[in-house]
């Protein structure tokens, strides 16, 4: 799987060059390598079989002996369904071209290429010798874990059937499963909840300090205090406010980056969940999803609570120069939080249309 590009697209634009690009990658690198070995390499554009095409990559996706994955680029397709597949934990090989790898993804060992015919055929031969090694000695098991958290994967022999010429599951009674793997992303939506709550009782505190200081500044100008002692007070109240300002940007980014080690992986069990008949979900996956529906709802509190500082923070940095740094720490949060719930919409979206149909 990789990108494809537009085969009907004008000759000479980007799209069309994608796809003369990609198809040289899978007939030139992919497609010999697996030859050499008698394992047969099929593309989303050569599936035969009449019916839905989406259906259908979905399926190869979860039920191929081998996927190798091209993910130069980063397409948010190939992204998506290299989550479906490593969450089935079977073997997966990963290339892509050198200078267009997402960073998201640095963990996993990767086969680069680049467009020169000559070192296309290295490529080609780094594939084969992971083909044959996969097939001799078992393919390197990648779990959910390794995705979502960028741990190291757990090694486990698998195991290929005599004569077969193709590689099957893992056999490693130790090897995570299915379970395991919504388990790990359980443990990180816990996280996330407890990063809320920390946001959101961080948000009072600033919302505290500034009524606070809202209501010394009025007593000042009711007093026609002078402005050394309206600065004194505002200087007061950028030190106050320095700490629970970085401790917002702080936990922001956490939440952010627990929100970017997670999407691929939760996307994927959400898929795997829509392909599994509602009958047959279970309670665990009626916690998972609920899990995401409270994890948003949370968010969306925590977020129009720390909007509205972020609304007022051009305001107080112009009024001294003391709170510059704690007005570009609250405003770095909000713009960290408004990214990262972006996502979890999405997810809580998807979520709550699986509730509708589990509880059918």
């Amino acid at each position: 799987m990789g990108p494809i590009g537009d085969s009907y697209a004008a000759h000479g634009s980007p799209e069309h060059e994608a796809y003369e690009h990609h198809l040289g990658v899978f007939e030139q690198v992919i497609a010999p390598a697996c030859e050499k070995y008698e394992i047969t390499a099929v593309r989303a554009d050569g599936i035969a079989h009449a019916g839905d095409i989406n259906e259908q990559i979905c399926r190869h996706v979860i039920e191929s002996d081998l996927v190798i994955a091209d993910v130069s680029g980063g397409n948010p397709n190939v992204m998506y369904e290299l989550g479906l597949r490593h969450v089935t934990g079977k073997p997966t090989i990963h290339i892509g071209e050198a200078g267009q790898l997402p960073f998201d993804i640095a963990s996993i060992r990767m086969i680069r290429y680049q467009r020169a015919r000559s070192l296309l055929a290295g490529a080609r031969r780094e594939i084969e010798c992971a083909l044959e090694a996969g097939l001799r000695d078992g393919f390197e098991l990648l779990t959910p874990a390794r995705v979502l958290r960028g741990l190291q994967a757990v090694d486990g022999p698998s195991s290929s059937p005599e004569g077969s010429g193709s590689a099957v599951e893992a056999a490693d009674d130790d090897a995570p499963g299915l379970l395991d793997g919504f388990v790990v992303i359980d443990d990180g939506l816990d996280e996330m909840i407890a990063d809320t709550l920390a946001i959101t009782k961080t948000v009072e505190t600033i919302g505290a300090l500034s009524d606070q200081s809202n209501t010394e500044m009025l007593d000042l100008s009711q007093a026609n205090a002078p402005a050394s002692a309206r600065l004194a007070a505002v200087s007061r109240f950028a030190e106050s406010l320095g700490a629970p300002a970085r401790e917002l940007n702080t936990v922001a980014e956490a939440f952010q980056g627990r929100m970017a080690a997670l999407d691929s992986g939760v996307r994927a069990a959400l898929g795997l969940i829509e392909m599994t008949p509602p009958d047959e979900r279970g309670e665990g996956v009626k916690k998972f999803l609920h899990q995401l529906v409270t994890l948003d709802d949370a968010a969306q509190v925590g977020l129009s609570q720390i909007a509205s500082f972020g609304e007022s923070a051009g305001g107080m940095a112009r009024l001294s120069r003391h709170l510059r740094k704690p007005v570009q720490d609250i405003s770095a949060a909000v713009e960290r939080m408004n990214h990262a719930i972006s996502r979890m919409g999405d997810w809580a979206d998807k979520a709550r249309v699986l509730m509708r149909g589990t509880a059918e």
